[in-house]
């Protein structure tokens, strides 16, 4: 869980200003960094964090957060510890990544990773997704992720849930013709949910044609931590492909 930066600026003012609405997520304070990893994190968050500041919605064409411009921009909501967005952002340097995470403790991970395997293509968000998803141009997005999130078991809670009618349709409306949103999941009741909330969507194909192609994590798909913890417990994770259909 993530932790406040101490006599700095409040995360969520720092990287988007002052915004308040309910969260998708729970509390964000935690144990703290190390020190060397805390240093690391104020040197480079700075060079890599996304300010909205006063950008208008739907109009942050996200090519233009990196230099050189890159071919497509992937999108990973709730990167954990880093490890599937920094394996991809070291396969496919030719794109750009963009990670959101509002927990500092994953943002100091991934800073980590960004320095030790010299990344130029990633860029961070540190707050909810929704707010970076208003901003962002429509089909703007080559690819999308959503890997292992909070499942929200309770009832009363399943209102934070990422996937619900309202992030699904910003998704459609971000993602270009034929794109791929991975989805993955330990949680049969949140698999369960989040078919629902696709399979009957206009706008995407579940590509599934037998029940090895979501029980198998593609060759292509880097594996996470909690992923692997996950298998070690005895949880045998689904891993979901939809493709957005092309417009008409």
């Amino acid at each position: 869980m993530g932790e406040d930066r101490p006599g700095g600026r409040h995360p969520r003012r720092a990287l988007t200003g002052e915004v308040r609405r309910k969260t998708l997520y729970g509390r964000r304070r935690g144990k703290p960094p190390r020190p060397a990893r805390q240093a690391l994190l104020e040197r480079l968050l700075p060079e890599l964090a996304i300010s909205l500041g006063d950008v208008r919605p739907r109009s942050l064409d996200p090519r233009s957060l990196f230099a050189p411009r890159p071919a497509e921009v992937w999108l990973e909501i709730g990167f954990g510890a880093g490890e599937h967005l920094a394996a991809l952002a070291a396969a496919h340097p030719e794109r750009g990544f963009i990670g959101v995470e509002p927990f500092q403790a994953g943002l100091a991970r991934m800073v980590a990773h960004v320095e030790e395997n010299g990344l130029r293509n990633v860029r961070l968000f540190g707050d909810d997704a929704r707010l970076l998803l208003a901003a962002l141009a429509d089909r703007s997005l080559g690819r999308a992720f959503l890997l292992f999130p909070d499942p929200w078991p309770k009832t009363r809670h399943h209102k934070r849930r990422f996937v619900q009618g309202q992030t699904v349709g910003e998704l459609a409306r971000l993602l270009v013709d034929r794109a791929e949103w991975r989805l993955a999941t330990d949680d049969m009741s949140l698999c369960r949910w989040m078919l629902g909330r696709l399979t009957n969507r206009p706008e995407f194909d579940w590509l599934a044609e037998r029940a090895e192609d979501w029980r198998r994590r593609p060759a292509d798909w880097p594996p996470t931590r909690y992923e692997q913890k996950a298998l070690a417990a005895g949880r045998r994770p689904a891993y979901l492909r939809f493709r957005r259909r092309p417009r008409a």
